[in-house]
């Protein structure tokens, strides 16, 4: 069995390539060349754990490992060389919310590591898993995934949340750390199948979308 430390950093890779994966569809779908699609897929897999890291005090984790822009870059050239025209915005909403899951895991139990509460623990989940995509649609000009009507922060949300229930449980990270996952990947996956999104104000409710 992994040790949790290990395990972490190998979620926290795949997290970071599929969040790279998406900055660089969002390029491929703004035809964009080689240099943009390793800036989308860098920004993108970078910049929910950059804004977690200055927030909890820690060293930023691309700087010191830089084997992460090397994963970023890596993953651009290989979809610079293989995407298609025909490749559509829904492949990039479903790598979107298998990051958004991995990555809401990933950033509270590294909050958790460096001794944040609870409650903000979970806030830095949150940021982990929604800031790079709010980084990768402003970038490539797109409505903003926080718009869309779906579940989507909700998902980090409950993802996040149940990591910190089931460490505060003393379950072990083989089992918080999946279960976490899962619910997070679980949620948003209904949202997309399904449509499901939270109701607004009630004095709204009688309007037509």
């Amino acid at each position: 069995m992994l040790p949790i430390a290990t395990a972490l950093t190998v979620l926290d890779f795949a997290a970071m390539a599929v969040f790279a994966a998406t900055g660089a569809l969002a390029a491929a779908r703004r035809k964009q060349d080689l240099i943009a699609f390793g800036v989308f897929a860098a920004v993108t897999g970078v910049g929910g754990g950059t804004l977690r890291d200055l927030l909890i005090g820690a060293p930023v984790f691309w700087v010191a490992r830089p084997v992460y822009l090397a994963v970023c870059l890596t993953t651009a050239a290989v979809l610079w060389l293989t995407a298609r025209p025909g490749w559509r915005l829904s492949a990039l909403l479903w790598l979107d919310s298998v990051g958004t899951a991995a990555y809401a895991v990933v950033g509270t139990a590294k909050a958790l590591d460096h001794a944040t509460p609870a409650l903000p623990a979970i806030c830095m989940g949150v940021l982990t898993a929604s800031f790079s995509g709010i980084v990768r649609d402003v970038l490539a000009g797109e409505p903003s995934v926080l718009l869309r009507k779906e579940i989507y922060i909700t998902a980090a949300l409950a993802g996040s949340a149940t990591y910190v229930a089931l460490t505060a449980l003393h379950a072990p990270y083989p089992v918080a750390g999946p279960v976490a996952f899962a619910v997070a990947f679980g949620l948003r996956a209904c949202a997309l199948r399904f449509g499901w999104r939270l109701p607004g104000p009630p004095q709204w409710r009688d309007e037509t979308d």
